[in-house]
């Protein structure tokens, strides 16, 4: 069986349904292909099944969020921005929100709203969705000229669009085909790693607090110099493995997985107050229980489940008397509150990632038109690419605008389009 379409966008993903959507709205015929029975499955899980769809930021504080090789987005950002992604889910009669640090929900706090709106944008806009797996491109002269699906059967057509994702979270269906399909195109791909990654750490600890959820609290990663690499205010979780939730994800963004063991992690439970202020707070805490045990003092100052992990490392007896304790022991526990630390030993496996740093190099792609430069009529889109952001909504952010600059870029066979080239 043989189809023929202007554009085959691989990947039904937040890049692939932007770039699809862009090129039907041109006028072009587009094939829209997808493994999964339903798109966006992965944008259905993130944020917590609550879809942080962008940053309500400009266009520098978006750059400066993007890792590595953020000018190459210069050109993606500029012609589809934060703001632009904004307005074009309200249109669609998506209600959003923004947040701490600027992230952007949907009002309802339900993924499954964006992905609705993609599906209504697909839909009016005249796309083809396609069932299947694209395992091969199909070459001639240095050109795009079709596509293979896994099922044997050829799509023809002189523009793909490869939009199919990293490494992360391979149940949705993002297990690596971009890479194979530019490695084939004969392009570089950077070694895919974790990237929003959560932690595995060396102190038993970490699992007695297991379920915890700390707000408000500053985690503050350091180098074995001392150097300070991440500090923020947010949230973050314990976990049977280590540590997790937005803080460590961001924070692991400047670790190099190969030497974990430079760096250290640091939890200030009460950024709020100085040592001297929470040594104060200590000592009106105490006079309030004088007569009672260490361990049963801190019901006030502390959540529940942290308090005898706390007494353990603070090395005061739990069954000693408020007041017995002295004013080192005091400021040693101050010193803990303020600084409670915790070291890598390694990051979770690559599919627990939110995104995969590395993939197709940027030097071979065109950052105007996001088409290959060794290939003509492929594109690439999305975090196939090699660039990913921190957390806070910049990598959806990289999808909806590269997928809309390549959207754009891909011609058509009645403007001078791919056929009569």
């Amino acid at each position: 069986m043989s189809q023929k379409y202007d554009l085959v966008v691989a990947g039904a993903g937040a890049a692939g349904c932007m770039a699809a959507g862009t090129a039907a709205k041109r006028g072009l015929s587009v094939a829209l292909l997808e493994r999964n029975p339903r798109i966006c499955r992965k944008v259905m899980i993130t944020g917590k099944g609550r879809c942080n769809v962008t940053n309500n930021c400009d266009n520098t504080a978006f750059i400066q969020a993007v890792k590595g090789n953020g000018r190459f987005l210069y050109s993606a950002i500029n012609r589809f921005s934060c703001r632009d992604t904004i307005e074009f889910f309200e249109a669609l009669g998506v209600p959003l929100k923004t947040e701490r640090g600027n992230r952007v929900f949907p009002v309802s706090d339900r993924s499954v709203d964006i992905v609705d709106a993609l599906s209504r944008y697909l839909r009016d806009g005249g796309v083809e969705l396609l069932s299947g797996r694209c395992t091969a491109l199909q070459l001639r002269d240095g050109a795009i000229c079709g596509i293979k699906l896994e099922n044997g059967n050829v799509i023809s057509t002189g523009q793909v669009i490869v939009a199919t994702g990293g490494m992360s979270y391979p149940t949705t269906g993002s297990t690596g085909d971009g890479y194979l399909l530019a490695k084939q195109a004969g392009h570089t791909v950077c070694p895919p790693t974790p990237s929003l990654i959560p932690v595995i750490t060396n102190e038993p600890w970490c699992k007695d607090l297991m379920g915890l959820s700390l707000k408000n609290v500053t985690l503050t990663l350091t180098n074995r110099a001392g150097k300070v690499l991440f500090h923020e205010l947010g949230e973050m979780l314990f976990t049977h493995f280590g540590v997790s939730g937005p803080l460590v994800l961001s924070a692991s963004c400047h670790m190099d997985a190969a030497h974990l063991d430079d760096y250290t992690l640091a939890i200030d439970l009460k950024p709020g107050l100085s040592p001297e202020q929470l040594d104060a707070r200590l000592l009106r805490d105490f006079g309030k229980n004088l007569n009672r045990d260490f361990l049963n003092s801190l019901s006030e100052l502390l959540p529940r489940k942290l308090i005898p992990v706390a007494v353990q490392l603070s090395g005061i007896p739990g069954d000693r008397k408020v007041n017995q304790i002295t004013r080192e022991q005091r400021r040693a526990l101050v010193e803990l509150l303020k600084h409670l630390c915790i070291t890598p030993k390694a990051f979770r496996p690559i599919e627990e990632a939110i995104v995969t740093s590395g993939g197709v190099s940027v030097k071979e792609i065109n950052p105007k038109t996001m088409e290959s430069k060794l290939v003509k009529g492929l594109y690439f889109a999305g975090e196939v690419l090699d660039v990913d952001a921190y957390t806070g909504g910049f990598n959806l952010q990289i999808a909806f605008s590269t997928g809309v600059l390549a959207g754009e870029s891909a011609k058509s066979q009645t403007d001078g389009g791919w056929e009569n080239s």
